[in-house]
């Protein structure tokens, strides 16, 4: 008896299985793509970062029914103003955030709040899920008290995937371990059935904090005034030396006299701008008030 794999038609390869198949990403395409990240959101895109860019962005290739990078660089060129860019910028922006990340600015931001009598507003220049600028809403609760009425926190991001998620304020339990069971229970909401294991921001914790869209590129913020503080963390180190210092300088009029911005742990502005010394640690003044 003849085996029936051996009469079985060969198809032709699906439609699937070619979707499957690794795309080529020439030199050429890798360094248009750099080159288009770098003048749209100011990323720094190095060779090591090649193979980061081919996942990220051969997901928007299969989402299109695209063969080719050459084919989707072509689709974005062809219309400066498409939806697609936006697609293009979340898809290789990296977002890497926690609650209470970098544990020692908390402190420094509760003192500093404390010290100023008026309100007391924050930017979180790069706000991601919300981590940071949920953590920097509760820090200013707890030392204001009933002075943290209103918008404490204006919280920004290039990428608006990762702000309709921080706008949701739903995240698993476990991310709420730097939090203590205090914490937990004033600001979250446990979820109970199918949303066991999950925890929502409390609506009195939410409504202090505002999430836009904004490219620290962008020729003009979109800001409701001068702030005390600025988190700026470890956002830098995706640009290149002349972008940092063109955004430490806009920083400038953005700060109220005597106010702080608050830096990455790898990242040092003092060297970068004279407009500011290091007064902590990766925390920053004005210069001309020093």
């Amino acid at each position: 008896m003849r085996h029936t794999s051996s009469i079985i038609k060969r198809e032709p390869t699906s439609l699937l299985a070619q979707m499957v198949q690794r795309l080529p990403l020439s030199d050429l395409h890798f360094r248009k793509i750099s080159q288009l990240i770098y003048q749209r959101a100011g990323i720094v895109l190095a060779e090591h970062k090649r193979e980061m860019v081919y996942n990220r962005l051969v997901r928007r290739l299969r989402l299109l029914g695209l063969q080719d990078f050459g084919d989707y660089l072509a689709l974005l060129e062809s219309d400066a103003n498409s939806a697609e860019w936006q697609a293009f910028i979340n898809a290789l922006t990296t977002n890497l955030t926690a609650f209470f990340r970098e544990a020692h600015h908390f402190p420094i931001l509760a003192e500093h709040a404390r010290s100023r009598p008026n309100g007391y507003c924050v930017w979180s220049t790069a706000a991601s899920t919300g981590e940071e600028a949920y953590s920097i809403a509760i820090t200013l609760n707890e030392v204001l008290g009933r002075r943290s009425m209103g918008t404490l926190v204006w919280a920004s991001d290039i990428d608006t995937q990762v702000l309709e998620k921080a706008e949701t304020g739903i995240y698993r339990q476990e991310d709420l371990s730097t939090l203590t069971a205090a914490q937990r229970q004033r600001y979250f909401l446990r979820g109970t059935g199918p949303h066991e294991g999950l925890v929502r921001v409390r609506q009195e914790l939410s409504a202090q904090v505002h999430f836009q869209p904004l490219n620290l590129l962008a020729t003009e913020w979109d800001l409701p005034g001068v702030f005390d503080a600025i988190f700026c963390r470890n956002v830098m180190i995706y640009f290149d030396k002349e972008t940092q210092q063109r955004i430490l300088r806009r920083f400038v009029p953005w700060l109220k006299p005597g106010g702080l911005v608050f830096a990455g742990h790898s990242e040092n502005f003092s060297q970068l701008s004279r407009d500011f010394y290091l007064r902590g640690q990766t925390v920053y003044g004005l210069a001309k008030e020093k």
